[in-house]
This record gives structure tokens, sequence and C-alpha cells, in this order.
């Protein structure tokens, strides 16, 4: 009987916790089409985003009472309670909205897009302010690794028997079958403070953070050409130690098969780079940015990009000029729309990707250093909300990055004796890397000086490492919730 009122203990206990949070999915009224990246305001200036596939969590608890405000370009706003939300089924449908664009732009004059652009890079500096603020963020980044190809077998061995050389290139082999077939990504998620002084000063406070990660799949370059490594010595002369050469550089000079080991055994700390996590951070908001040849700056010079206004709507009960843009000059990366009130002439929205045969950094030293790479993807959006001192901050931003890559060098290990044993192979691996970066910023607020020389940054950032999606982990706190394929991980 005990057991029993424990086990039910424990299930209503579990219960409550889910019950913290309550997960709605966003779909199109018509179509039902699931709604991405619609603003889903819990506060006048907090909130959350939709994600990808049109869901959005958010805590019932302290929003008992609260109307929530759901909204999205081309689509008319809701207002609704917990209770509304419940009574849905947690699928709201949106409409999309009717412009009566005779009723909301009474003029016979037609827009002048030079005039527009012009203003908004006027107004700019009184639109957006972001230095002295202090930002409450939440940020996910996942890591796609695809390899297209792969090879390290071994080509030159002295001194290493037949029977040995064979199980070395069986094990290279499995290791390369592993890689091949692997599905690579991981997930780090933090939540923490961001602090802005100017434009390239800022500090970070972690909270929170977390790592998604299947260890027997970690396969960045640095780790495979490890395990390579580690396969070749565990077949040498386990008592003699070795230099290591790769390329034309040489690595180190006395590994040894013992050292291989102990630093195996080593306890690893789990902890990240707080500076590499403060400038990934930091990368993200260059794209919200107004100065000298910044993102935005570029996108409205007008020398370098041409525009259209494609549609004239209302949204957050805002005029709203809907403008594409494309390159006017080969210079020029990006098309993509840009979202503009017509009374303050701010961006609220902005879309970007590359133009057609557009690329970013590129480097070809395939003959000389055997390295070739190219950053062949990048495209996101940004979203604005209006705050009380009637500047806009940013709210969510999603970017995407990608690159091709190619690396073939030389890996040798040699003995530390005068009969020089060496065992080398030709390490070639070649494909592509995938980023997704989203940045939610669930409230601001101005700041000081004094308070902003205060803060401390840690130098080192803990975080906990999961084999498994785990859907309590960040309790009440507002965040994104995730993707489908996230909360599948480690369930297979």
């Amino acid at each position: 009987m005990k057991h029993r009122l424990l086990f039910i203990c424990i299930i209503i206990g579990f219960q409550s916790l889910l019950a913290q949070n309550i997960t709605a999915k966003l779909i199109d009224k018509t179509t039902k089409v699931p709604i991405p990246f619609a603003t889903i305001k819990t506060g006048e200036y907090s909130g959350v985003v939709s994600n990808e596939e049109g869901y959005f969590t958010i805590n019932p608890k302290s929003l008992e009472n609260t109307n929530i405000l759901i909204s999205f370009m081309g689509y008319g706003s809701k207002t609704l309670t917990i209770a509304d939300i419940k009574n849905l089924n947690y699928i709201i449908e949106l409409e999309p909205a009717i412009n009566q664009l005779d009723e909301v732009y009474l003029s016979n004059k037609k827009p002048n897009i030079d005039s527009i652009i012009a203003r908004v890079k006027r107004h700019a500096p009184k639109n957006y302010n972001t230095d002295l603020r202090q930002y409450d963020i939440f940020r996910r980044v996942a890591n796609y690794m695809d390899f297209e190809n792969l090879n390290f077998e071994i080509d030159k061995a002295s001194q290493v028997k037949k029977q040995q050389l064979d199980k070395v290139n069986t094990d290279l082999r499995a290791l390369t079958n592993a890689i091949m077939t692997s599905n690579t990504v991981q997930f780090v998620d933090f939540k923490g403070t961001l602090y802005t002084q100017a434009k390239d000063s800022t500090k970070l406070i972690v909270s929170k953070a977390t790592q998604l990660l299947d260890h027997s799949k970690d396969f960045s370059i640095d780790n495979v050409q490890e395990r390579a490594k580690n396969i070749m010595l565990r077949y040498l002369d386990t008592t003699k130690t070795y230099k290591v050469k790769t390329g034309l550089f040489k690595i180190e000079d006395s590994l040894s098969f013992e050292e291989m080991n102990k630093e195996q055994k080593k306890p690893k700390k789990d902890e990240f780079e707080t500076n590499q996590l403060k400038g990934a951070t930091k990368g993200l908001l260059r794209f919200t940015k107004f100065y000298d040849n910044s993102f935005l700056m570029n996108v409205l010079n007008p020398r370098l990009y041409e525009y259209t206004i494609d549609d004239i709507t209302i949204y957050n009960q805002q005029l709203t000029y809907v403008i594409s843009y494309q390159p006017r000059k080969g210079k020029a990366k990006y098309s993509g729309k840009l979202y503009v009130t017509d009374g303050d002439y701010a961006i609220t929205k902005v879309t970007y990707s590359y133009f057609e045969n557009r690329h970013g950094s590129k480097v070809n030293l395939k003959f000389l250093l055997g390295v070739k790479y190219e950053e062949n993807l990048s495209s996101g959006l940004v979203l604005f909300q209006k705050q009380s001192d009637s500047t806009y901050q940013p709210k969510y931003i999603n970017h995407e990055s990608g690159s091709y890559f190619y690396v073939s060098r030389d890996l040798t290990l040699i003995q530390n004796s005068k009969d020089r044993f060496k065992l080398s192979t030709d390490f070639t691996i070649e494909g592509s890397n995938r980023t997704k970066e989203e940045l939610l910023i669930t409230a601001t607020k101005a700041t000081t000086l004094n308070d902003y020389n205060n803060i401390k940054q840690q130098k080192k950032t803990p975080y906990q490492t999961l084999t498994k999606f785990d859907n309590t982990i960040w309790g009440s706190d507002e965040t994104l919730e995730p993707l489908q394929e996230m909360k599948a991980f480690g369930s297979e």
C-alpha cells in the first residue's frame, strides 16, 4: 500500500511539473499551415516567438488573468487568455489580413521608395540605440556535419608487421564507416544576460547552459584526426615515444601510448569559454546594428541595392511598407525584405539570404596546403520590438550559415629512436557543415556605465551534458520551443 501511495505521489508531482508550461501551435485558418516566427506577447515588453513548426511554450501560472497578444505580418492579431488557449485545444488559427489599401493609405501620391529608404537611414540613430543596454537572452545553436568523402588508410609503414598494418587499416575503415553513416548534430542552449556598452564592448553572464550531444558521433575535423592518430599509435611499440607530423608542421615531440591512456582517463570539465559564447552572441546582434558598413547600413545603401514596394499593410496598428531588395552591384551579397513603419520609418522585420551565386569567405589552397573552404549559406530574419523609450530593440534573431570544406594532409608518427620507425597516412576529409542559431531576447532595459563597469564576466561557463532531450530542463523560463528533431534526440 505504501509503495502504491508513493507511486501515485510521484506521478502527481511529475504531472504538476509538466503543468508549469503549456505548448500551443499557430496555424493559418484557411490552409492549416504552421505559422513560424510569430510574436507572442505575454507582457508589454516580454514574450516568446513561435518556432519554425509554429509551436510556442509559455508558463500559465503567471499569466492566468493576462491577455496574450499574438501577431504576425499578413495576419490579423489575436488576443487570448490561457483559458482561451486551453478551450481551443492548444491549436490557434490566425486569419490572413485583407488589406483595404484605399482605407489605410489615403493618398493619390504613390510612395517614393528612395524617400522611404532615406528616411529609414535618417531616423536610425533615434530608432535604434543599443548602447548601455541589458538584454535577458536565451540562445540556441544547432550544429550539423555532413561528410562527402573520407579517407585515411596507411600508405607507408616501416618496421611494422603486415598483420599489424591490416589491423590498423581495419580499424581506420571502421572509423570511416561510422563517420560516413552518422547523423552528426549537436545542440547548445544557454540563458543569461548580455550587457552592452558600445558597438564592440559587451559582457555576458550565463545563468545556465546545456549541451545535447552523442559523444560517439562527435566528428569534428580535430576529433577525427585525434581518433585516427590514437588508432595508429595503438599498433606501434607501446614502450616508445613518437613524434607527430601533419603536413608541414610538427605537432608533438614525445607522444606515447602511456600518455594517450592518461589523457583519456583524465576527467574533463564540462565548460564553455565564456568569451566564445559572448562573441557568437555579439555576432548575431551585428545583424541588428546601424554603423558604417554594418549589414543593415549596406542593405540601405541605394548604390549597392535596388528596392521595390511589394505591399502596404497594417501591422501592430501601424501602416507598414513591405519592401524587397536585391543587389545592384556585385559587391552586394543579399536579397530579402524590409518591413518599414510609415510613422517613424523604423524597420520592424528584415529577412535576408545570399543572392544567386553570391557567397561569403572563400579560401582555396587545395594544391598548396591541402585546404579549401567556402561559406555558401547565410540566411535569416530579425524581429524588432518597440520599447517604452520609443526605441526599437531586437526581439528575435534567426541565422543559418553553412560552408563547404576540404582538408587533405599527411599524418605521420615517427618513433623517437635511431631506427626512426614510422607510420604514415594521407588524411582526406571533405564535406559541409551547417549551423542554425537563434537568439530570443525576453527583456531589455537601459543601464548605466557604472553598472556596466561593475559586471564581472566569468572566464568559464559550466554546462550540463545531456544525451537525451529533457523537456523539464528549463522549468518555467521563457525559452524557444524546440523543433521535433531536437525533441527526438536520443530517443532512438
